[in-house]
């Protein structure tokens, strides 16, 4: 196994992004409550309005106190709103489980609502220093590429944690630098349409590089196109209840413009499925 760590955190530590959650003393709800906002979500979404979901919510307790709906609310345009749903749960079992304190352990981090692999450990290791193995996307690019000799990794396996693990310097601070290093390569140098070897500090030591760069194939599930789909449609019916006064309308009233009817009243039906919209009284809502 090639020593990755050495150059990746020098590498890091002159060129790593300057954001919000990498600031220090950002604290455990921060770094939880950013790690729910990036999955899926571009950086510069998600800055604006963490700080405006952090100036509302300073603690998990405080959203807790709130209601689901003015979670919804707030969540604005990042889409995939279960997670604010999820987010607010999370809260809710935080207040009422851990006295109101993000907890260190990964299977309690684990057990709240909406949070997995990646997830409880970033957090144990980005807020609380702990030394465990973190894999996102672009981790697992880097290691198909670097240690593995591929052009894309394969489907997400349970193995992937034992992958990053091995790279892991023993000492608790270097393995988390290493941990932030391979993310920020995959999210600005090894990216997934392309590599920039010559920025790379690790390029000497790329077995897909050795290699001559052979196309491995790319196994990842393929997104569906927003445009006219059904998630673009549930967007719709949430953006009238946001805008609406009490987060409230009169079910006709709910995006009554879209183009579909039937694909407007599956997306509703699929709202009310998911605990993101409820109906009553003939009026769709924003969860209570």
């Amino acid at each position: 196994m090639p020593d990755l760590a050495t150059p990746l955190i020098a590498w890091y530590r002159d060129n790593a992004r300057d954001l919000p959650w990498r600031a220090e003393g950002f604290g455990a709800w921060g770094v939880l409550v950013s790690e729910f906002m990036l999955q899926q979500t571009p950086v510069t979404r998600v800055i604006p309005l963490l700080d405006a979901w952090l100036a509302r919510w300073p603690t998990p307790t405080a959203l807790a106190d709130d209601a689901p709906a003015s979670a919804v609310a707030q969540w604005a345009n990042l889409g995939y709103p279960r997670r604010a749903l999820w987010l607010h749960r999370a809260a809710v079992e935080i207040r009422d489980r851990h006295d109101g304190v993000v907890p260190r352990d990964v299977e309690a981090l684990l057990a709240l609502t909406g949070i997995g692999d990646y997830t409880a450990r970033a957090v144990a290791v980005f807020a609380y220093g702990d030394r465990h193995p973190v894999v996102d996307t672009n981790t697992r690019r880097v290691i198909a590429r670097a240690v593995d000799g591929r052009s894309q990794p394969g489907p997400p396996a349970r193995g992937d944690l034992a992958a990053m693990a091995g790279l892991l310097p023993r000492d608790d601070q270097d393995a988390a630098v290493v941990n932030a290093a391979m993310m920020e390569l995959g999210a600005i140098v090894c990216t997934a349409r392309s590599a920039r070897c010559d920025v790379c500090p690790i390029s000497s030591l790329c077995a897909w590089r050795a290699a001559g760069y052979p196309d491995t194939g790319d196994l990842r599930r393929k997104q569906a196109a927003y445009e006219g789909s059904d998630r673009q449609a549930r967007g719709a019916v949430l953006h009238a209840l946001r805008a609406a006064p009490a987060h409230a309308l009169p079910a006709d009233d709910v995006a009554a413009d879209w183009p579909v009817a039937a694909q407007r009243d599956r997306a509703i039906d699929s709202l009310i499925v998911d605990g993101l919209v409820e109906a009553v009284d003939g009026c769709l809502r924003l969860p209570r």
